[in-house]
């Protein structure tokens, strides 16, 4: 069985209502008191789903994947038209962003219901990930994403599901629709 998987396995971001992706930027942190100091940070959040992504990070960087030095948590228990994208600067211990964000098509409406990891599946998927290069594509300046968890979030890269930003992930769009509009599986912010 894969080492997330073993350690934090699907369920569990599932835990009481909380359905999460993180996301690991480049950089170091300790994990000890990362769950402490994310909720100090974001005292908005939920603090289960900041104990769930710092313990998966923590996780992470135990079996070997480079430490971050940022770190995004997505909350997709939260319907779209609350702000539920998290990004910490954990060298400094700030918060730097608390955002909007889209999820897939076939995830839900306002509410994000379903994920797979499945190719064309339109749907968001859960899990740790690791962010690659960025690179001004289709949908403007976007971040390539690595799922870490094989049968969760491993096809990541191959689906092209990146962070990017999007005119239906606004305020505004929120106002009109009732929700935020949706992707075909990035979290588009």
């Amino acid at each position: 069985m894969p080492f997330l998987q073993r350690m934090l396995p699907l369920r569990r971001y599932r835990l009481a209502g909380v359905a999460l992706a993180v996301l690991m930027l480049a950089g170091t942190v300790q994990a000890a008191p990362l769950a402490d100091t994310l909720e100090q940070l974001a005292p908005g959040a939920d603090p289960r789903a900041l104990s769930l992504a710092a313990e998966a990070m923590s996780c992470a960087v135990q079996r070997g994947q480079p430490a971050a030095g940022r770190l995004a948590v997505i909350d997709y228990s939260l319907p779209s038209t609350k702000r539920r994208l998290w990004v910490f600067d954990l060298d400094a211990r700030r918060l730097l962003f608390r955002e909007w964000v889209a999820h897939g098509q076939a995830t839900g409406g306002n509410r994000a219901e379903h994920f797979s990891n499945v190719p064309e599946s339109h749907a968001s998927s859960l899990g740790l990930y690791r962010t690659l290069n960025s690179y001004h594509g289709r949908n403007g300046y976007s971040l390539r994403l690595k799922g870490l968890e094989p049968g969760v979030n491993d096809h990541a890269y191959s689906r092209a599901i990146v962070v990017h930003g999007a005119d239906y992930a606004t305020p505004a769009f929120i106002r009109r629709v009732g929700r935020l509009g949706r992707s075909y599986g990035c979290p588009a912010v």
